[in-house]
C-alpha cells in the first residue's frame, strides 16, 4: 500500500480490526473524470481500504437521476458487496442541481462508530475534518482517508490516522471510460 504521510507514525493495522468504509461517490468520480478522465475501480478501493483486516460495513453515497441511467453502477456496487444509500438529486427551480451526502456519510459513521476500530472515509472533501476529529476524540476511533492526493484537503490529510494517496497507484483504482478523454 503506497501512501504519502506527513509526520504520523504508521496507525495500527491488525487482522481483528472491524472496519468500516464509507464512500462519497460524488467526490471519487468527479476527482477521477477531472484529473484522469477515468471512472474509479471502488472495488479496488475497498479491498485496499481494509487490507487483511475485518470488513463490517462498506457503504457507497449515490445520487439518482430522473433518466435512472445510473441503475447498472448502482448493482456492480451491490455485486462488489458495496451497500448504497441513495438519494434523488435535488433540482431547483433556477436549474440548479445539488446531490450532497456529507450529512448522511457522516450521520452513519458516527451511527456505526461503537462497533468499529476503524473509520474509512473515502473522499478528500475537507467537509469531513470536524467528522474525522469528533470520531478521534470523542469516540477513540482510528479515521483513515482515502483519495486522489490532488483533490484531498491538507487539512484532512494532516487529521487523518492515516492517508492513501490513490494517484500513486491509477492503474490499480481508475477504469477506462470511452466517453472520457484519458489524461493519465
Amino acid at each position: 500500500m503506497k501512501e504519502t504521510r506527513k509526520n504520523k507514525i504508521h496507525p495500527l493495522k491488525h487482522p481483528e480490526q472491524r472496519v468500516g468504509v464509507f464512500i462519497d461517490v460524488q467526490n471519487m468520480y468527479y476527482s477521477a473524470k477531472n484529473l484522469f478522465g477515468m471512472k474509479v475501480n471502488f472495488g479496488n478501493i475497498v479491498k485496499e481500504a481494509v487490507g487483511a483486516r475485518k470488513l463490517i460495513r462498506a457503504i457507497a453515497y449515490v445520487v439518482r437521476t430522473e433518466s435512472k441511467d445510473e441503475q447498472p453502477f448502482f448493482e456492480a456496487l451491490y455485486n462488489l458487496g458495496i451497500e448504497t444509500r441513495e438519494k434523488d438529486l435535488q433540482v431547483f427551480n433556477t436549474g440548479m442541481k445539488k446531490a450532497d451526502w456529507d450529512v448522511g456519510l457522516t450521520v452513519d459513521a458516527i451511527r456505526l462508530a461503537p462497533s468499529l476500530d476503524a473509520i474509512v472515509i473515502v473522499s478528500g472533501d475537507g467537509d469531513y475534518l470536524p467528522l474525522v476529529e469528533y470520531l478521534q476524540k470523542s469516540s477513540g476511533k482510528q479515521v483513515e482517508i482515502v483519495a486522489f492526493g490532488e483533490t484531498t484537503s491538507s487539512r484532512l490529510v494532516e487529521e487523518a490516522d492515516d492517508f492513501v494517496d490513490l494517484s500513486l497507484e491509477k492503474e490499480k483504482f481508475l477504469i477506462q471510460d470511452p466517453r472520457f478523454k484519458r489524461k493519465l
